[in-house]
């Protein structure tokens, strides 16, 4: 019988067993993406819907001007942001909409110069268009100089578009990124 040596075994590399880690390897990387793809639960649509009515109500009796709302949205829009601040020396009303298409459409009123406003919601360098009849009352067009003023109204662009009507007591903005034909659309439902 041989005797046994104390020195450490030498591993024995071969082509075979380099190949052999290699599959091993591949397959745990497989089965891992197979598993975070079975188990992947995609985020829920981060748009939250909000009630409008009701601070709309609260809005109404607490402001110092008649404060405008949709009577009801179209369907598949969804109201996404609504606010009041009774207490500022210059009290605003806002109601954020996304359309069908997701696309934004704002309603600022507040106690505010247009120009203020204008500035504040379509550009510091947006540009003055002419005027528009909607529901029987006369509105300025503003447009950001990112948005073609030529192009065909009926079809939504890049850019805001806005309605503009300042009476005594209150500026009404409409803003959105939709077409000139759905935001006098949205106008005409305000009550």
């Amino acid at each position: 019988m041989k005797g046994m040596t104390e020195q450490p075994g030498r591993y024995q590399r071969s082509f075979g067993g380099m190949l052999g880690a290699l599959l091993v390897l591949l397959l745990g990387i497989g089965a891992f993406v197979v598993l975070r793809d079975v188990s992947r639960v995609d985020p829920a649509d981060p748009v939250r819907p909000v009630d409008y009515v009701q601070p709309a109500r609260f809005a109404q009796k607490a402001a110092r001007f008649e404060v405008l709302t949709p009577r009801e949205l179209p369907e598949g829009w969804t109201a996404t942001s609504v606010r009041f601040d009774p207490t500022a020396d210059e009290q605003s009303w806002h109601v954020g909409v996304l359309t069908e298409d997701r696309r934004y459409i704002g309603l600022e009123q507040s106690e505010r110069p247009a120009s203020a406003m204008v500035a504040d919601f379509v550009d510091e360098d947006a540009e003055e268009g002419g005027e528009v009849e909607v529901a029987g009352e006369t509105w300025r067009t503003w447009t950001d100089p990112g948005r073609d003023p030529q192009a065909d109204s009926s079809t939504a662009q890049e850019g805001d578009l806005a309605l503009v009507r300042q009476n005594e007591e209150v500026t009404t903005l409409v803003v959105g990124t939709v077409s000139q034909d759905v935001l006098s659309g949205f106008v005409e439902s305000l009550r």
